[in-house]
């Protein structure tokens, strides 16, 4: 898939677990799991929102196109 979800990036830059970005956001932590591993097919504004809100970034941190 040529869009790399960097969640993993943006928490370890922050020292944040899984689990406290998750309930912080309002997820699971399986569907922030699904995310990390690049599995979702979609993911709504108010869910980058939130995640943006948590991690203090924009959605261009979070959200990379990489040429296959």
């Amino acid at each position: 898939m040529p869009i790399v979800v960097r969640i993993d990036v943006e928490l370890a830059k922050r020292k944040m677990s899984v689990g406290e970005f998750a309930e912080r956001v309002g997820l699971t932590p399986a569907n922030v799991a699904v995310l990390k591993n690049g599995r979702a097919k979609a993911v709504r504004f108010s869910t980058l929102e939130a995640m943006c809100r948590v991690l203090q970034c924009q959605p261009g941190d979070l959200l990379e196109w990489v040429d296959e």
